[in-house]
C-alpha cells in the first residue's frame, strides 16, 4: 500500500521523527529502515535490546497518530487508473499497516480497498517474513509464485521474494533492490485483457 498505492511519505516522516527524537536516534538512520515493517518489528531492528512489550506499546501509540494524520496523503500516481484495470482480475492488498491505518490512508488517498486485504491483524510475523504474501496468493487461490508483487521496500521486496512471487519495483526507494522490474510509479504500468480470461501487464521503462 504505501509508496505502491498511496504516498504517505509525509506523515510516515513526521511521525517516525518524532519518534526517533525521542528515544535519542538519529532520524534520517530511522527513516532508512521504516518501510515496509510494522512498527514494533523497525524499533526491534533500531533498538535491539529493549523488551518487545515495549515496542508493541510504542507501536500502539505510533499506529493511532500515523491513522489520525492524514495530511500530505494522496495517491501514487497512476495508482487510480491501475486498480481501475485490475478491478475484475485477482488483486490483494498485503500491507504492514493495520486495518484501521489501511482503511484511513486508501481513503485518504481517494482509492477503493480491494476486496482481498491482508493486513497486520493477520500475520503472526512482519515482512520481510513471507507470511502476508503467502496468505494472499492463497486467499486468490494461487501460489505465490503465479502472482507478482508490487513493493517499493527492502523489507517488502525480501518477502515476496521468499514467497516465490517475482516482483515490480515502484518507485525510488525500490530502485538498487534487484527486482525482476522497476517503474517510477504506476503510470508506466497498463493491464490489458488478452479476451482468454488472461490479462497482460505492460511495463514502460
Amino acid at each position: 500500500m504505501d509508496g505502491t498505492l498511496v504516498n504517505s511519505d509525509a506523515v510516515v516522516e513526521r511521525c517516525w521523527r518524532r519518534w526517533a527524537v525521542g528515544h535519542g536516534l538519529d532520524p534520517v538512520e530511522v527513516l532508512k529502515v521504516v518501510h515496509g515493517r510494522q512498527g514494533h518489528a523497525t524499533m526491534a531492528v533500531l533498538l535491539p535490546e529493549r523488551p518487545m512489550e515495549q515496542n508493541y506499546a510504542d507501536n500502539r501509540l505510533l499506529l493511532a497518530e500515523e491513522t489520525a494524520d492524514t495530511d500530505g496523503i494522496v495517491p501514487v500516481h497512476g495508482a487510480p487508473a491501475f486498480l481501475a484495470a485490475v478491478a475484475a482480475l485477482p488483486h490483494a492488498l498485503v500491507t504492514s499497516a493495520d486495518v484501521a491505518l489501511a482503511e484511513a490512508r486508501m481513503g485518504a488517498a481517494g482509492l477503493p480497498m480491494p476486496q482481498v486485504r491482508v493486513t497486520s491483524e493477520d500475520v503472526s510475523a512482519s515482512k520481510p517474513d513471507p507470511e502476508g504474501f503467502l496468505k494472499g496468493a492463497a486467499e486468490l487461490g494461487f501460489a505465490a509464485s503465479e502472482c507478482l508483487a508490487l513493493e517499493d521496500s527492502d523489507a517488502g521486496v525480501t518477502a515476496a521474494r521468499a514467497a516465490g512471487a517475482k516482483v515490480l519495483g515502484i518507485g525510488p526507494r525500490a530502485a538498487t533492490l534487484g527486482t525482476d522490474a522497476h517503474v517510477q510509479d504506476l503510470t508506466q504500468v497498463t493491464v490489458a485483457p488478452t479476451g482468454t480470461g488472461e490479462f497482460v501487464l505492460h511495463v514502460i521503462a
